[in-house]
């Protein structure tokens, strides 16, 4: 991912983002029902690595298998690339935990952007003091064996509802997480940028006491020059 790109998303926020996707017609980029386990923290960009879960079936997942090196859930912390956001498809099923404290522990020190997952991670109140951004439904205390089983990484996956392929474009901040497609992230960021700048001003004149019709959105010639003498005022 090129690092002007990464800077740029991450002085956007997720509802910006959501309203430039809306414009080119996609409605249903916003991971459900995930929050940060810790608000306030900066934005989370990544290009999406994917582990994706299916229901566990008893006899092929004993705590025993985390003694096999090969472990899809191990070994896709292990090649989680730095700079990418981990997003676990874990069937929207929170009643097992997803991964713990000491492996979103290794993905920090790996370099991850952050981890997401549409089911619940344990030990939460550790990871929510870990210096990585972690996104999950709610906390959950039993290990993942008793309901998931990991089996491939890196392939598309849904999560939340929404589909994630690798190398799309993770973004996180207090609201949630979205999904920008590979292909249209440049096209996406230029956007939002434009859109961020925009209501930067309409932000400051409506605390002006200005109303909004004919501010926001900018139905009126008058309006549309003020921003441009604005703008131009702020290079």
């Amino acid at each position: 991912m090129d690092d002007s790109i990464r800077d740029q998303l991450k002085t956007v926020s997720t509802a910006t983002i959501a309203t430039c996707l809306f414009k080119l017609g996609l409605k249903n980029q916003f991971i459900q029902d995930v929050k940060p386990l810790a608000a306030n923290r900066p934005t989370m960009v990544g290009e999406a690595f994917t582990l994706r879960y299916i229901p566990a079936r008893e006899d092929l997942n004993s705590v025993s298998v985390f003694q096999d090196p090969n472990h899809p859930q191990r070994v896709a912390v292990e090649t989680c690339p730095p700079g990418a956001v981990m997003v676990i498809d874990s069937r929207k099923d929170p009643r097992a935990a997803s991964a713990g404290s000491i492996l979103v522990s290794r993905l920090m020190v790996r370099g991850a952007a952050g981890i997401v997952t549409d089911g619940g991670f344990r030990d939460s109140g550790e990871i929510a003091q870990l210096d990585i951004p972690a996104y999950h439904h709610r906390p959950s205390a039993p290990t993942n064996l008793t309901l998931h089983q990991a089996l491939d990484i890196n392939v598309p996956i849904g999560c939340g509802d929404v589909a994630v392929f690798p190398k799309d474009v993770i973004v996180g901040d207090d609201d949630g997480v979205m999904v920008i497609p590979a292909h249209l992230v440049e096209e996406v960021t230029e956007e939002a940028l434009r859109m961020t700048l925009f209501e930067e001003f309409v932000t400051e004149k409506v605390l002006e006491g200005q109303t909004i019709i004919g501010l926001y959105p900018p139905t009126k010639e008058a309006t549309r020059q003020e921003f441009d003498a604005w703008k131009a005022n702020k290079k």
